[in-house]
Parts: structure tokens; sequence; C-alpha cells
């Protein structure tokens, strides 16, 4: 768990990207020995990447440097979903940063079999030996580490989900749920369909923004789950759409 000074750290580098020592030794007024543990901690949670003198914090495809980015929101969505999986469940947990820590959180649960198309999500459980990991095949996507292609699909085909949660890049009423990477779009489209029970879990920034391609609508899935700074406006619709949402 990091403390208020490491979120504050955070704070600074959504703002600007890069930070240095020198800057975070002035805004936070502590020594620089104190500065470059936090930031060697947060390196070690994947929350930032350390460079010489400071750190940097990138939103691109790489799941380790988008983390980082609204880690309090995502971490408050990712402890509410978890309450959502019971013990002795069978689970897809498809991609995103929230997923990450989603299936952080589910360590906690002794017995839960965890199905996903993401090696750095099932790489989550490694010191965990009771949980039971079944990772989909398929092309290997190297900076988000997620699988997509024709043999994805095949594996999915052949299995039964109960509970699905997704990621996603972005929503609008129009667009519905859209993501920027079409072969990962493709994956996650086919997954909302054989699901019985699927979650969209994502930080409230992604809403009121359209990106590539569509995945799926309101109507295809059953819950939303994002943390309560969401817009009153999305809360509503989601609401009249007899959408289960979940406020973090």
């Amino acid at each position: 768990m990091i403390n208020n000074r490491q979120n504050k750290i955070l704070e600074i580098l959504e703002k600007n990207d890069q930070t240095s020592v020198i800057e975070l030794t002035e805004k936070l007024n502590v020594s620089s020995v104190t500065i470059r543990q936090d930031l060697n901690f947060l390196a070690t949670e994947g929350l930032l990447k350390r460079v010489h003198g400071g750190a940097v914090l990138k939103d691109a495809d790489d799941l380790t440097n988008r983390l980082g980015v609204n880690y309090e929101k995502k971490l408050r969505i990712a402890k509410k979903v978890a309450t959502f999986v019971n013990e002795g469940e069978t689970i897809l947990i498809e991609s995103g940063s929230v997923n990450v820590l989603l299936a952080r959180e589910l360590l906690k649960i002794k017995k839960v079999t965890i199905i996903t198309t993401n090696v750095y999500i099932a790489r989550q459980f490694r010191k965990n030996e009771q949980a039971n990991i079944i990772i989909l095949g398929g092309i290997y996507q190297h900076d988000s580490e997620t699988l997509v292609g024709k043999i994805t699909k095949t594996c999915i085909e052949q299995i039964n989900i109960d509970k699905a949660f997704i990621g996603i890049d972005g929503y609008e009423t129009d667009s519905g749920f859209t993501l920027y990477d079409l072969f990962r779009a493709e994956i996650s489209s086919y997954i909302i369909q054989k699901a019985k029970d699927v979650f969209i879990v994502s930080d409230s920034s992604k809403f009121g923004k359209t990106e590539l391609t569509n995945i799926c609508y309101t109507a295809d899935i059953q819950h939303i789950a994002t943390n309560n700074e969401l817009d009153v406006h999305f809360q509503n619709e989601f609401n009249n759409a007899g959408v289960d949402l979940i406020l973090a």
C-alpha cells in the first residue's frame, strides 16, 4: 500500500509526465534519500519508471507505465470490483490497468480460477500457488502483453465464461465502449458475446471520449465499475439503461 507522500508523487507525475529528485525534495519538503526510496518503491510496484535523477510516467500501451495514472481512483475501483468475485469462481480478466490492480486484489482470495488474455495480469499471481491461472494463446503484443488473433478467439470458443472483466479506452453514448487497438477490440467483443455476466472496468477519465473501434454498447453488458467522480450525465444514462453502475 502506498503512503500519502508517494501518492502525491504520482499526482505530480500525472500533471507533468516526468519529475526529478530535486523537484520532489522541494515540493514535499523531505530529504533526497527519502524521495529516492519512494521512487524505487513505486518503480518496484510498477507505478512509474526510474530514470537518472528522477522518474517518468507515460500513458502508453505498456501497463507498467499506465498503472500510476489515476492510481488512487483505479485502486478504489479494483477493491470494489473484487467484492463481486466469490471464492471458488472461474472468471476472465481481459486487459487494462484497473484489471491489473483487480488481479492483485484477488490474490487475497484463496481459491479462484483466472482466465486471461494478458500475460502481465497472469504474472500478478506468480507467488500465489493457490490460484489457478489459464492463459489463452495467441499473438503476443509486446507493449501491452495482450494476446490477440485467431488462436485467442479459438481458445475462447472452448471455454464457458461466467464473469468477464473488460477494460476500455473510451465511451460515448453514440459510439459505445471503444478501444484504440483493433486486434484487442476483436477479442474483447467476442468475450462479451460469450460471457454470462460482463463488467466494464475503467476509471472515469475514459468516459466522454471515443477511440478507434467499438467493442459493445450498454445493452450488451450488465455492469459498469468506475470511480464516483463519473459525470452525472453518464450516471443517469447508465441507470436509465438498466445497467448496474458500481461507483467506488
